[in-house]
């Protein structure tokens, strides 16, 4: 929904702003899925130093989203771990 969302923030159609979110995210899915390579790699090889890919990246990286993604695993987690519990 964030993909989709940013795209209509940037003038996208929601049509359009959907398509390409998934396509987005099936070609990254697939091209991880079909290499041996490690994600970092695959990242830096379609990364052009100060292209599109690198201004986003940026931003994701100003804005910490590795912490934001470790702190809900370990939400999810905790919260599978009390729900083992009940």
């Amino acid at each position: 929904a964030a993909l989709r969302e940013a795209g209509i923030n940037c003038g996208l159609n929601e049509a359009l702003a959907h398509s390409l979110a998934i396509d987005t995210l099936l070609g990254a899915a697939m091209l991880l899925a079909d290499s041996d390579d490690r994600p970092e790699a695959l990242r830096d090889a379609v990364t052009s130093p100060g292209g599109t890919t690198a201004a986003a990246l940026k931003v994701f990286s100003d804005n910490d989203l590795r912490g934001i993604v470790d702190r809900a695993l370990a939400a999810a987690k905790a919260r599978s771990l009390e729900l083992a519990n009940q």
